[in-house]
């Protein structure tokens, strides 16, 4: 699958991700202190599931309305960080083809799903992912 890591996100998981196999951009290795409108714009734009642990991202794409491929909000605390990794592992293997089109919370009991609402493209243009009209 194919990831953005969210500057926030602990190296850990992302390196684990790529040991697996996934494809997983990490804003750390990048333009660091980019805006959160920027990184979810840039995940989008690039077919990307966002990894994050930043609750503010929720308030984008639920309250704000913004585009988003699909988001995975980690919540486990940083005391509990060594089952960052296993708990991703295993929504991957139970729940892939669920993942985009969803925000997705993650603790460590339970994964809560949410449609995620996409804007219509207008009339006329390209779909971004598709380039079809």
């Amino acid at each position: 699958m194919k990831f953005l890591a969210d500057e926030c996100c602990d190296a850990g998981p992302v390196a684990g991700l790529r040991a697996d196999g996934h494809d997983v951009s990490y804003v750390l290795e990048g333009r660091t202190g980019i805006s959160d409108d920027e990184v979810l714009r840039n995940a989008y734009d690039a077919g990307r599931i966002l990894l994050t642990e930043d609750k503010d991202f929720g308030e984008l794409v639920c309250r704000l309305k913004k585009p988003a491929y699909g988001i995975i909000l980690m919540r486990i605390d940083v005391e509990e960080r060594g089952e960052k990794l296993p708990r991703m592992e295993a929504l991957i293997a139970k729940y892939a083809d669920r993942l985009p089109g969803h925000f997705v919370v993650v603790d460590l009991n339970k994964y809560r799903f949410r449609p995620l609402i996409f804007p219509q493209q207008p009339l006329g243009k390209p779909n971004r992912h598709t380039n079809e009209h």
